[in-house]
């Protein structure tokens, strides 16, 4: 049952499957986060060279590492998705690894908690400090609860749907 020739085939498959035209809303909706996940690392990177207070003393190398890491792994995986039509590549990142790297992250970043919100909308010129300026720490703090707990949802959902779409689409195959 689990020869490497099934294995293989199954791998294969998959490949072949994801590897079909991505619909353009989707391909429009990963180079819209890719932008997004590039302006909020600059954001950040912004708070860091200005000092701003928004990071605290306790934003050590390994907190960057989470921070700056997670996003990097959005980037690579919706620019994967979206400007190379990668889709496969970019399922098989998130399925295997680093939807829990993500969360991994989150919840090491919520317990050291290395952030000051009061100072969130510093970077920001004046006009525009209205948009964050709502988020206190307790705000935050219940996003990346929200955000774990979806993460927590995917990491275990994305290799599961990952092989039963693929099952899915092969027993499909085989009644036609």
């Amino acid at each position: 049952m689990n020869d490497p020739e099934r294995i293989g085939n199954w791998f294969l498959r998959a490949k072949k499957e994801a590897e079909k035209d991505i619909p353009f809303n989707d391909r429009v909706t990963g180079i819209v986060l890719v932008i997004v996940s590039i302006l909020f690392m600059l954001y950040f990177v912004a708070h860091q060279l200005w000092s701003t207070g928004f990071f605290t003393s306790s934003f050590s190398p390994l907190e960057v590492f989470f921070l700056y890491g997670s996003l990097i792994f959005w980037i690579i995986t919706c620019s994967l998705d979206g400007i190379f039509s990668q889709r496969f590549l970019s399922r098989l990142l998130d399925a295997f690894g680093g939807v829990i790297f993500v969360t991994i992250g989150l919840v090491w970043l919520l317990m050291v908690f290395p952030f000051e919100f009061t100072f969130f909308a510093n970077v920001l010129p004046e006009f525009l400090r209205f948009l964050v300026q709502w988020i206190s720490n307790d705000i935050a703090r219940g996003i990346m609860i929200v955000g774990i707990i979806v993460l927590v949802i995917a990491a275990i959902y994305c290799p599961i749907g990952y092989k039963f779409v693929n099952i899915e689409r092969f027993k499909r195959k085989q009644d036609i």
